[in-house]
């Protein structure tokens, strides 16, 4: 099976921590460049440490805030100017939690501009690099909420899902380049955005955090969360030569708690 992601260089978002941490974690063990984004220059400088660099790498770092594009653009085509990138990892945190009739217009107005609008601006920004350089792996960090909304994330549902019909028809737009799109659905994942929703859950009823974190996981097969290195395993295999013929897919990393297929 051929991973090998030597000189293949990787723009891996929202990777100072979780699961976006694990990806580039994993994509650099596989023999990738990876240019960390994130907000945070004083934890992305910590993480490079911490990314394998024994097959020659010179691994980076990009600070972008994702509440303002233009600056993201700007920054990501200064970046694509100096190299190009084969391999772009999507990955935003989700919007906040709640019921979907009591959200403000402004939380789905800034949750689309985050996620799909700053995604698109990235993919354009890529794009043409990956064509010259007959190499791309376009990979969307999303939630299983995609395949079936989730409770009390209204937000969410609503513009994961435009994610993934952006990603869809993208994926078709590209595949004649030889550039494959996909996307990852994470389920329970020991991140902070999850102790979030468990603790809000718990603020919320009668249970303890201990009761809610075992109703969960009583909906996994698995009966456990996933551990963040799970996800990164399976963005990387996406990047690789040989996922080459795996293309518009919608992946659920979630132990089975999908009810459909």
């Amino acid at each position: 099976m051929n991973l090998d992601l030597r000189n293949k260089n990787a723009l891996v978002c929202g990777s100072s921590k979780g699961i976006g941490k694990a990806a580039a974690i994993e994509i650099a063990r596989l023999g990738a460049n990876v240019t960390l984004v994130s907000r945070s220059a004083e934890t992305m400088a910590a993480i490079i440490h911490e990314l394998d660099d024994s097959q020659g790498q010179h691994h980076d770092f990009l600070v972008a805030d994702f509440s303002n594009p233009t600056d993201l653009k700007r920054k990501v085509h200064g970046l694509v100017g100096a190299k190009p990138i084969h391999i772009l990892v999507n990955n935003t945190g989700g919007p906040p939690a709640g019921p979907i009739l009591s959200a403000e217009e402004t939380a789905f107005m800034d949750a689309f501009s985050q996620h799909l609008i700053c995604n698109h601006l990235l993919v354009q920004a890529v794009v043409p690099g990956m064509k010259r350089e007959g190499y791309g792996r376009i990979i969307n960090v999303i939630s299983t909420s995609v395949k079936a909304p989730l409770d009390n994330l209204g937000v969410s549902n609503t513009v994961r899902a435009a994610v993934g019909n952006w990603a869809k028809t993208l994926a078709n737009e590209l595949g004649p380049a030889g550039i494959t799109v996909n996307n990852v659905l994470p389920g329970f994942t020991e991140t902070e955005r999850l102790h979030e929703i468990i603790n809000n859950k718990a603020a919320k009823s009668d249970m303890s955090q201990e009761e809610v974190i075992a109703g969960m996981q009583e909906e996994v097969p698995l009966r456990r969360f996933a551990d963040p290195v799970e996800l990164g395993a399976a963005i990387a295999f996406l990047a690789s030569p040989a996922a080459a013929y795996i293309n518009g897919v919608a992946l659920p990393v979630d132990g089975g708690r999908l009810k459909n297929m």
